[in-house]
């Protein structure tokens, strides 16, 4: 069943529930929400849809601190909604992925509950409980992803338990047989229901280093990232599970590199389709998320190119520009202002005929920008609103913070959908959990269906161009023009035909290589965002074509 790898040719599109479509007017969007809007899905031609969670949570962070893994929570409807988004989801041929969170639960997770009762509970071990350095001091120096110590001192049994993540979000054990084999049961669970796979948050983190020594600087990822049982508990993970279904996964794998990913995804090791990788994500950034850069184009070609060839013939790549975690990618790579429509066609052609499975996220397809929310009790996400009073603590002035957070913030990814140009971008008939981007009256679903020349009708077309050559899928990758700064070209060679792919990253008109021209020259164009043009030797600004070579 592995070996169907329906996965290669499909394009999964990523729902982020909770700013999606609501429907019952209570301002958070709903499973039914999803359903009503499954045609417009197929129309844009995805095949798998990835569900970020909708199980029952205290929503500390939005659905990734699980209360009940077998439980719909409450805001997104209950499990017959489920039910039937899947049955009406197979009924169009599309798939269902849901997020798998196991690398920590809620605090309010029963099994979180009983372990913190006492220090011989059956569910003690389910969860990392360490004894302090001595009474003031944890046991390990390392820094939460969300700010502060990882430890948290428990009153009631005097020990410290970890959570890398919120303080509401301890780790599980995964050194414990019997907490893996009820993590299997659940994801037996839902895969008999028929669900069609799953993306694994951050699962690399599972493994810790049983020493838990100091980090440098409190930096403990050398201890969990990719620590040293991560593969034996995957491979037991598919032996147990995977294996027997036809599914596609996906593992969220910050600091995995192409080395670690062939490990992850070689059909031979049984363990992933497929992994996140997120150094392409991290090129516009000086070491902290939030010391922010202009993008180094050269150092994002170079990235794709270790990737691309890194992994083929051996695993497999996901190629994503945006999720619920990064900022809009027109705003960031691309110019969300005069060539906002331009320049997210070029993005997702320089994406899209890559090697891998791309992935869309709700509203990439319209073109959707980040937001400049006017004051900080309008943004809603615990990791921007902790790194404010951080950074504010170590001198950084308020304006300084604001455009960080215009930058950088995962709020960017998570204003509602913009379904149309009525009250709230017809997302809900209430008030909104956070505000719609006041843009949304230009940039809407409604508008981009309406006009022939719009994103939607753009990506339908890459969409449609690789289920229709094979180069997409099997063709080597070779970059060109390595040291241009502004643009962005490469081949892809298969056996019968090759494509050359010409992305102009740049505000200005950019004459094309003489080499680079001369192969193109006379040769058909594929794809391009620029149809009325003539002159192939100059790139207009944010122009990208594909040539059939």
């Amino acid at each position: 069943m592995m070996n169907q790898e329906w996965w290669k040719k499909s394009v999964v599109y990523q729902i982020y529930p909770k700013s999606f479509n609501d429907t019952n007017g209570d301002g958070i969007g709903d499973i039914p929400g999803i359903i009503e809007k499954l045609d417009y899905l197929k129309e844009l031609g995805v095949d798998v849809l990835w569900l970020s969670p909708v199980y029952d949570s205290p929503q500390e962070d939005n659905g990734y601190d699980i209360r009940n893994y077998r439980k719909v929570d409450d805001l997104f409807g209950n499990m017959d909604d489920l039910e039937r988004l899947l049955e009406e989801a197979h009924k169009r041929d599309l798939k269902l992925v849901m997020d798998l969170v196991v690398n920590h639960t809620s605090d309010e997770h029963p099994w979180f509950v009983e372990s913190a009762k006492s220090k011989d509970n059956p569910y003690r071990d389910y969860y990392i409980w360490k004894e302090g350095k001595n009474q003031e001091e944890p046991p390990t120096n390392w820094n939460s992803v969300f700010g502060g110590s990882v430890w948290e001192y428990d009153e009631n049994t005097e020990q410290y338990y970890l959570h890398l993540f919120a303080k509401k979000q301890p780790d599980l054990n995964w050194e414990n047989p019997k907490l893996r084999e009820d993590i299997y049961d659940m994801m037996k669970f839902w895969l008999d229901k028929g669900m069609d796979g799953f993306r694994m948050d951050v699962i690399n983190f599972i493994s810790k280093d049983p020493e838990y020594p100091d980090g440098e600087q409190g930096d403990g990822s050398p201890y969990f990232m990719n620590g040293p049982r991560v593969h034996e508990f995957l491979q037991e993970m598919n032996k147990e599970v995977l294996s027997n279904y036809d599914v596609m996964t996906v593992g969220e794998m910050p600091g995995a590199s192409p080395e670690d990913a062939k490990h992850y995804t070689n059909p031979e090791n049984e363990e992933l389709n497929m992994i996140f990788t997120f150094e392409h994500m991290d090129l516009d950034s000086d070491g902290d998320k939030w010391n922010w850069t202009n993008l180094d184009l050269v150092a994002l070609k170079e990235n794709f190119e270790k990737w691309q060839t890194s992994l083929h013939g051996v695993g497999w790549n996901s190629l994503y520009w945006n999720n619920h975690d990064q900022p809009r990618i027109v705003s960031r790579f691309g110019d969300d202002g005069e060539y906002r429509v331009k320049s997210a066609k070029m993005l997702a052609i320089c994406l899209h005929m890559m090697q891998g499975t791309p992935y869309i996220y709700q509203g990439e397809e319209i073109g959707m920008t980040n937001v400049r929310f006017e004051t900080l009790d309008e943004y809603r996400d615990i990791e921007l609103l902790n790194m404010y009073e951080e950074k504010k603590e170590q001198g950084w002035s308020h304006e300084e913070l604001m455009e960080a957070i215009y930058v950088k913030g995962r709020d960017n990814a998570r204003t509602p959908m913009q379904w149309g140009d009525s009250e709230n971008a017809g997302f809900t008939e209430g008030t909104p959990w956070i505000q719609v981007n006041p843009n949304y009256e230009s940039i809407n679903a409604a508008a981009a269906m309406e006009d022939e020349d719009s994103v939607f009708y753009f990506y339908q077309q890459l969409i449609r161009l690789r289920k229709e050559l094979d180069v997409i899928t099997d063709g080597r990758f070779e970059l060109l023009l390595r040291e241009d700064p502004n643009v962005f070209a490469y081949k892809r060679i298969g056996g019968a035909e090759s494509l050359l792919v010409v992305c102009n990253f740049s505000s200005r008109e950019v004459e094309l290589d003489e080499e680079v021209y001369q192969q193109v020259e006379g040769n058909p164009v594929v794809v391009t965002n620029d149809s009325g043009k003539e002159n192939r030797r100059m790139l207009a600004p944010y122009e990208g074509v594909v040539y059939r070579i």
